[in-house]
């Protein structure tokens, strides 16, 4: 039986009862209503010590309940597993011991083996469904990657959404598909050898179907401040109601569903003085109960807070962190883009690439123009498999004002190059849906948060992009999708035929072949590997070389010209090739544009002959 036992919620007890307890401390009284509306008895709870209120009595599974608040507000469980509709309406009794396990000799896969796709579900397919990404698990697995990452599937508002905008964390979403559909895409992704991960969102609910603050007003604080308003309590008191639940939220997926691993969203935002905070207790928590098991803890922190990442006795809590700085310097490389963010790395995207390859971090304490402040801590001690790269996801497509794919902002020399880097660097790779095939459809920011908030949310999108010179008249805003529109979701489903075009199909013959060769030649060495040795330099206008010393002694060397132009190459080294770009080997000293060569080497064969015109790690290039 694979069923999580948590303070909250409705569960089945041994006796066929049913157990409801909800944290209610600012209610008067709470009622327990089956198969609302006027379908069933009304039933007192009892209240309990600390705000709690409990009843247990007999009912099926998948009859509809919610709960009377002070004989008024009609409310869903917080902890809903199950919404008969969306996130307004009532929850639906799940019993967790019904679904049958057939993957009980699954222990996950070692972090240095990850290969990551993340996802969305409603898009990924025609069906937009978990069914719908079920049916393709086939063609992820043939691709050569060994983890598929969910976007958030926690119920939100409306018929489509990001995913960010949930408001039962508990409660996979209706539209795609059932909790059973959900586990049994984790059973068969399994069955082939994938991991699944879930993005999860701690630092807000979204702004539709959440009645916390009305009975629990204790779940939020103005003592902090976040930018979607007061702060979930994480360190106020009552805070260890609220502490509880976000962590046992995270044991759930991963104990009730056979997660793999959680990515948790932005927890820069996530507002904590305690000591632990509630990111270092979450992380102790899922460590102490799932010791067994190869389960992984993601992070994104645009805070490049290293701190995390540090190992606490013998493992670290958390895996890997986003790393954005990679991402962004990359971009700037490909594009020439300098806006916003981007420009903090127009100076030296070159050098700051060379930073991230061989100390993760480019900013470790640095000033930030952008964020006018510095940003960033130490990171040249964590292993290099801490940190994971990546050209595209979600935020880094969608959070574009029009969404546009990198194919259609890059020339293809030049992401081949960058896709070699991506995929052939010991730090985990990551694509996003499609990538792998070069598509071209957008990825725009899309919700169905109703009416009354959808003017909000398109003259919000309106504004955050009129400071940028292409929007900054009516016409250029003119272009912006609107995120309420349907066809703006219809605009990022994937479609599929796509990638049966001939140039289509060379990007994922090339996805395929460097994640083979990743597999290959790289994961069986990079267990248990460290900064130790990391090294890399800038050269010419547009050269970068890395070194990376693997587990068995062999070292990784990677040169590449990420330049429209060709540049002077160092002394490649005598190691054996692994691959190389066309025309990359074709001259000792001269590098073509867009140019990239891998090589494993034996130390003594490793060396690289280098101005030093920047040095970056641990070690010597």
């Amino acid at each position: 039986m694979c069923r999580h036992d948590m303070p909250f919620g409705a569960q089945r007890l041994d006796d066929g009862r049913w157990r409801f307890r909800l944290w209610a401390p600012a209610a008067r009284r709470v009622e327990l209503q089956l198969s609302p509306p006027g379908g069933g008895p009304s039933l007192p709870m009892r209240p309990e010590t600390d705000g709690w209120f409990a009843l247990a009595t007999a009912a099926a599974p998948g009859t509809p309940y919610a709960y009377r608040i002070d004989g008024d507000l009609v409310v869903p469980d917080p902890a809903s597993r199950a919404q008969l509709d969306d996130v307004q309406g009532p929850s639906l009794l799940v019993d967790p011991a019904a679904f049958a396990w057939e993957d009980g000799h699954w222990r996950g896969r070692p972090w240095e083996e990850a290969a990551i796709y993340e996802l969305h579900t409603g898009s990924f397919s025609p069906e937009g469904t978990f069914a719908g990404v079920t049916a393709r698990l086939d063609h992820l697995a043939g691709l050569g990657v060994t983890a598929l990452e969910l976007m958030p599937v926690a119920d939100f508002p409306g018929a489509r959404d990001w995913g960010y905008d949930g408001a039962l964390p508990f409660a996979p979403d209706r539209r795609y598909g059932t909790p059973d559909d959900l586990k049994r895409l984790v059973q068969e992704a399994h069955r082939r050898g994938l991991m699944v991960f879930l993005d999860v969102v701690y630092n807000h609910f979204g702004p539709v179907g959440n009645y916390l603050s009305h009975y629990a007003p204790a779940f939020f604080t103005d003592r902090h401040h976040t930018p979607w308003g007061a702060a979930i309590n994480f360190d106020g008191p009552g805070s260890r109601t609220v502490r509880a639940f976000f962590i046992h939220n995270a044991l759930y997926w991963l104990e009730e569903f056979h997660m793999d691993g959680l990515r948790l969203d932005a927890v820069h935002t996530i507002r904590d003085d305690s000591d632990p905070d509630i990111v270092e207790e979450l992380g102790a928590a899922v460590a102490r109960r799932f010791p067994h098991r190869h389960v992984h803890l993601m992070l994104e922190d645009n805070r490049n807070s290293a701190h995390y990442l540090v190992a606490k006795g013998s493992r670290r809590l958390y895996a890997a962190q986003w790393n954005d700085d990679f991402h962004h310097a990359l971009h700037v490389i490909l594009t020439g883009e300098t806006g916003g963010y981007y420009g903090d790395f127009a100076d030296d995207p070159h050098g700051l690439l060379a930073r991230c390859l061989a100390e993760g971090f480019a900013f470790q304490g640095d000033w930030s123009a952008y964020q006018g402040r510095t940003r960033g801590e130490p990171s040249a001690a964590l292993p290099v498999t801490a940190f994971v790269g990546f050209l595209q996801n979600h935020d880094q497509v969608g959070n574009r004002a029009c969404g546009e794919r990198l194919a259609t902002l890059a020339t293809p020399q030049a992401l081949r190059a960058a896709t070699a880097l991506l995929l052939l660097a010991p730090a985990p790779p990551l694509l996003f849906m499609g990538q792998e095939w070069g598509s071209r459809r957008p990825f725009p920011f899309f919700c169905d948060l109703g009416p009354e908030l959808a003017p909000q949310v398109r003259e919000g999108r309106l504004r955050e992009f009129a400071r940028f010179a292409d929007f900054a008249d009516a016409a250029g805003r003119a272009r912006i999708p609107d995120p309420s529109d349907p066809a703006t979701f219809r605009s990022a489903r994937l479609d599929w035929r796509e990638s049966e075009q001939e140039t289509q199909r060379a990007w994922l013959a090339l996805h395929r072949e460097l994640l083979a060769l990743r597999r290959r030649e790289l994961v069986p060495r990079l267990a248990g590997v460290t900064g130790e040795g990391a090294a890399a330099a800038r050269f010419g206008t547009g050269g970068v070389a890395a070194r990376w010393h693997l587990a068995d002694g062999m070292v990784l060397v990677a040169v590449a010209n990420l330049d429209a132009a060709p540049t002077a190459a160092p002394r490649l080294p005598a190691g054996r090739p692994l691959y190389a770009t066309p025309g990359a080997l074709g001259s000792e000293r001269l590098l073509p544009p867009w140019a990239a060569a891998f090589f494993l080497c034996a130390p003594r064969d490793a060396g690289l002959d280098l101005d030093g015109t920047a040095l970056f790690g641990r070690g010597r290039p």
